[in-house]
C-alpha cells in the first residue's frame, strides 16, 4: 500500500508490481571523539522496477514545526546515503532518498514543503522535501486514490472537535457514521480482491491503536468510535486468508499462500510463533524455520 502514497508524493507511477525493499530503520551516527549516536527513521526503504532503484525516506511529524525537523531529516538522509555509499579508487559515491514529511496536525507554521539547500566548494545543491497533511485529504480522495496508508491517520482531521463530539452525541453520531462508512469501503474492496484480508485488518487494527491514544481524554469518542473499529476486530480477519488457498484446490498453492502469509505475520512483529501457526494452519516447526530464515535475511541487509 506504500506505493500509491508515493505516487501521491514524488509523482511516480508505480502500478503495484514493482518490488518494494524496507531497510533497517537504525542508523549509526559517526562522531569524532564521542560516542556513536543512534537515529532511528520513521521508514526507509527502496523500490525496484523497469530495472531501476529508488530509494526513499518518510517521516511523520505532529509537533509545532520549529525548523528542527529539517535538521533532522539531512541527518537521516545524509547517513541512510552513506550507510549505503561506495568508495572506488578514493571516489565517494552517495546517493540521497527521496524524502518526504507526512504531517499528522497542520499549524500556521506548517509550510507547503521544505526545502535543501547544500552549498559545496563544487557548487550549490538545492532540492524540495514534499509535505504532505492528511487534513488535506478527504475520504472521498483517500479511496479514489488508493492512499489507505493514510486511514489509520484520518482521526487527526477531527482531533479539534473532539470535545465536541465528547459533549453532543448527535455529533458522535456523524464521526461514528464516518467511521461505518470506512468499514464498508474497506469491505468492498476486499470483496472486489484490491486488499487483503490481512490488510484490511492491519488499517483496523492500527486505526483503532491511534482512536484510543488520540482519544484518551474524550471517553465518548474513545467507545463511540474505538468500539467500532474493535468490533471489526472480533473476527479473526487472518484466518480468511486461507480461503484463497482452498478455493484454488491445489495443495501446493495452499501451501505456498499459507507460507506467504505467516511471512507477512511474522514480518509484522505484532504476532507470536503459536498464533501465526494457529492463523496460517502451519506447523510449529515450519513457522520457526521460516523465522529464522527471515532473521537471517534482515541480518544480511
Amino acid at each position: 500500500m506504500v506505493l500509491p502514497l508515493i505516487n501521491e508524493i514524488f509523482g511516480e507511477e508505480y502500478q503495484g508490481d514493482e518490488t518494494v525493499e524496507f531497510h533497517p530503520n537504525e542508523h549509526y551516527m559517526d562522531q569524532q571523539d564521542q560516542p556513536d549516536s543512534k537515529r532511528i527513521t520513521d521508514t526507509n526503504f527502496s523500490v525496484r522496477g523497469n530495472g531501476k532503484k529508488k530509494k526513499y525516506h518518510l517521516e511523520c511529524e505532529s509537533s509545532l514545526p520549529d525548523g528542527r525537523m529539517a535538521i533532522r531529516l539531512f541527518e537521516y538522509d545524509a547517513q541512510i546515503a552513506l550507510d549505503e555509499g561506495e568508495v572506488i579508487r578514493e571516489t565517494l559515491t552517495v546517493t540521497f532518498p527521496h524524502t518526504a514529511v507526512l504531517y499528522l496536525r497542520t499549524y500556521k507554521k506548517t509550510a507547503g514543503e521544505m526545502r535543501y539547500v547544500i552549498n559545496t566548494p563544487g557548487g550549490t545543491v538545492e532540492y524540495a522535501v514534499p509535505v504532505i497533511r492528511v487534513d488535506r485529504y478527504s475520504l472521498d480522495e483517500i479511496f479514489a486514490k488508493h492512499l489507505l496508508m493514510l486511514l489509520p491517520f484520518y482521526i487527526f482531521s477531527h482531533e479539534r472537535k473532539f470535545p465536541e463530539y465528547n459533549a453532543s452525541r448527535q455529533k458522535l453520531t456523524e464521526l461514528t457514521a464516518e467511521y461505518r462508512e470506512i468499514l464498508g469501503r474497506l469491505e468492498r474492496l476486499e470483496h472486489e480482491g484490491k486488499i487483503g484480508a490481512f490488510d484490511k485488518r492491519t488499517i483496523i487494527e492500527l486505526s483503532r491503536d491511534v482512536i484510543r491514544e488520540l482519544a484518551k481524554k474524550y471517553e465518548n469518542v474513545q467507545k463511540g468510535v474505538g468500539d467500532i473499529m474493535s468490533g471489526a476486530l472480533i473476527e479473526t480477519e487472518a484466518r480468511a486468508i486461507l480461503n484463497i488457498g482452498k478455493q484454488e484446490g491445489r495443495k501446493e498453492g495452499k501451501e505456498e499462500n499459507q507460507r506467504e502469509t505467516a511471512l507477512r505475520m511474522i514480518r509484522s512483529g505484532k504476532m507470536t510463533g503459536e498464533e501465526v501457526a494457529e492463523y496460517t494452519g502451519l506447523a510449529m516447526e515450519e513457522v520457526i524455520r521460516l523465522s529464522e530464515t527471515e532473521q537471517k535475511r534482515e541480518a544480511l541487509r
